[in-house]
């Protein structure tokens, strides 16, 4: 039997980054040690007051179905995290809860895009935007930011160009993944003036929010003028917290949007999580302290990742956010040759910058200790890949 699949999902690629995560495995069950710079999860344990609370929870009995878009608790909870980022146009009725951030995107998509709606993102982008884009049916403009070490600001000419009235959505993730970059407010600002002169929805993807460095500050575009009825805010618990495996994400919208998206989300998943719910409560309430702990063993990583990279020459432009950064190591060939032979001969798994849109770059996650980190690039300088 030969089988006919839909169109939309044959104009998708496999997830790269999976890839690399797939390729690192089979090494590591051949018995090779494998330093896994791929992976885009904090390496630290979920904090034990989040663990007790999901098993309280069990105990409790929260096991069973919970309203579609959460329970009344976390939505609260998670109303106020909003109004104490500025945000105090989402209520509880704004709110839906997922299983994970990646699923509030998704419904996101499925609500807004339609077949032939242009989604504009901002290069290098995470992977799933574009994957997504397509399973709802619409095409791509993307809006180079590499030739200003990521940064927005200097790119906002080209975005002008790049939108227009049949923009339909604007992706904006920052702290961003995979290039670590924190937009500035003029930036922001610039995006919200195409925003509201385009009629252009926005995605505000602020799920390393809590994660930057340098006094850098991560500013939620929901807050700008204009912005309150046209902006979707996404978040979720899986770095800040480090729970990724917990799948628990939320996005705030105007109403309108929440109602639509809600269809989505109760013919697919149904709810998130009871238990992961009540966890989710008492990571938004009670985890402040461990949040800095990791914020900081971060900090420390990047600085001393950067400066193995600067020893050895490799330019890395300076990440402020996230646990990610992005050398440039093939600026004149192919970054996913690069990867393969990085994987292949040194055993170092990095994910190629093309799969974000960003050929020449490698990203490359320092959420792994100082001693692997070392490790990594010691074995890169050894078979000359750097």
């Amino acid at each position: 039997m030969t089988m006919d699949f839909a169109s939309r999902v044959e104009r998708v690629e496999p997830s790269a980054t999976l890839a690399i995560s797939n390729k690192a495995a089979e090494l590591e069950a051949e018995g090779k040690d494998v330093v896994d710079l791929s992976v885009g999860e904090p390496d630290f344990d979920t904090p034990e007051n989040i663990k007790d609370a999901a098993k309280d929870a069990l105990d409790a009995g929260h096991t069973g179905y919970t309203s579609s878009n959460g329970i009344p608790e976390l939505k609260e909870a998670i109303a106020g995290k909003l109004h104490d980022d500025g945000l105090t146009q989402y209520g509880t009725d704004n709110i839906i809860v997922t299983p994970g951030g990646k699923q509030a995107l998704y419904e996101i998509f499925q609500t807004i895009i339609d077949d032939g709606d242009e989604v504009a993102l901002l290069d290098p982008a995470w992977v799933s935007y574009e994957a997504m884009a397509k399973l709802a049916g619409g095409t791509l403009t993307r809006v180079d930011t590499a030739a200003h070490d990521f940064q927005l600001e200097g790119a906002l000419d080209d975005l002008a160009e790049a939108v227009s009235d049949d923009t339909e959505l604007l992706v904006v993730n920052s702290p961003g993944n995979p290039h670590g970059a924190v937009y500035s407010e003029e930036a922001l600002a610039g995006v919200r003036d195409l925003a509201v002169e385009h009629d252009i929805t926005v995605i505000s993807d602020e799920i390393y929010k809590e994660i930057t460095y340098d006094g850098a500050e991560a500013h939620s575009l929901g807050t700008f003028d204009g912005m309150e009825d046209r902006t979707v805010t996404l978040n979720g618990f899986s770095k800040a917290y480090s729970m990724t495996g917990w799948r628990l994400g939320y996005f705030a919208g105007p109403e309108e949007l929440v109602s639509q998206a809600g269809k989505v989300h109760s013919h697919s998943v149904s709810c998130a999580v009871n238990f992961v719910q009540h966890a989710g409560v008492e990571a938004i309430t009670n985890t402040d302290e461990a949040v800095e702990e990791m914020r900081q063993a971060f900090a420390e990583r990047r600085e001393f990742l950067m400066g193995l990279f600067e020893d050895h020459g490799v330019h890395v432009p300076e990440p402020q956010g996230a646990f990610y950064m992005m050398p440039e190591i093939a600026p004149e060939g192919d970054d996913t040759e690069w990867c393969n032979e990085a994987i292949s001969e040194a055993q170092v798994a990095t994910v190629p910058g093309s799969a974000f849109g960003t050929p020449g770059y490698a990203r490359i996650s320092y959420a792994n200790s100082k001693e692997r980190l070392e490790e990594a690039v010691d074995r890169l300088a050894e078979h000359d890949l750097i």
